[in-house]
């Protein structure tokens, strides 16, 4: 039977996520997950020779981001600069842990979602945009109409129907997302988690961007061919 002593270091970090949730603190800043981790398992997360005495920072961040990181796994998802929350199946894993019951019934989540090919193309480059890494690190004022393009898979040489076909064609993207997702999160055939909160973020960027750059969009759809 698993103790939480023998949890994997994600997990521990979880854990510690989950306690900030508990006392309010949602969501909750890198800096204080860095801390309540090494406050409950200073251990794992102290310093090398100082343990007791300071957390190490980079055992914890290096838990957090990256590939194999808590939030492509889908268990956080981030709010902001250095912000993030527990999702969904984030608080699920909290309950097994908690539980050291992973049959349990109540546990049990629905099949996860199963994304074409096609879907996943689509779903990794809204992610993978720079209009997403600009908006989640807080860098929205440095979007140029670039990046909005990119997004939305345009060029600057379209007009009327088809601008517009591409546009509806991501919020139809989105809805069907939506869909899949809203009972549970899934893993893409890459290994990347994504849950609603990953479309959520998504439709933000494409509502921001699209009334920050609403004059140049309406320019493209009123261009008459010369």
């Amino acid at each position: 039977m698993t103790t939480i002593a023998e949890c994997t270091v994600p997990e521990k970090i979880l854990l510690a996520a989950a306690d900030l949730e508990g006392k309010g603190e949602s969501p909750f800043s890198a800096e204080a997950l860095i801390v309540a981790a090494w406050q409950k398992f200073p251990k794992a997360f102290g310093l090398k020779g100082f343990s007791d005495q300071y957390p190490d920072s980079n055992k914890v961040l290096a838990s957090i981001m990256g590939e194999k990181g808590l939030a492509r796994r889908g268990w956080l998802v981030k709010m902001g600069q250095k912000l993030y929350a527990l999702t969904r199946e984030g608080k699920q894993v909290v309950k097994r842990l908690m539980s050291d019951d992973s049959e349990s019934p109540e546990l049990t989540g629905p099949e996860p979602a199963k994304f074409s090919r096609e879907q996943e193309k689509v779903l990794l480059g809204l992610l993978g945009s720079s209009a997403v890494e600009k908006y989640q690190e807080g860098r929205k004022l440095e979007m140029v109409f670039a990046d909005a393009t990119r997004f939305w898979g345009i060029t600057e040489n379209m007009r009327g129907e088809a601008l517009d076909g591409k546009i509806n064609r991501l919020r139809s993207n989105l809805a069907e997302f939506d869909r899949m997702l809203a009972q549970a999160g899934t893993t893409l055939s890459n290994g990347r988690s994504v849950s609603a909160e990953d479309i959520a973020l998504i439709r933000e960027v494409h509502e921001y961007i699209e009334e920050k750059f609403s004059r140049h969009l309406t320019l493209l759809r009123n261009r008459r061919d010369t």
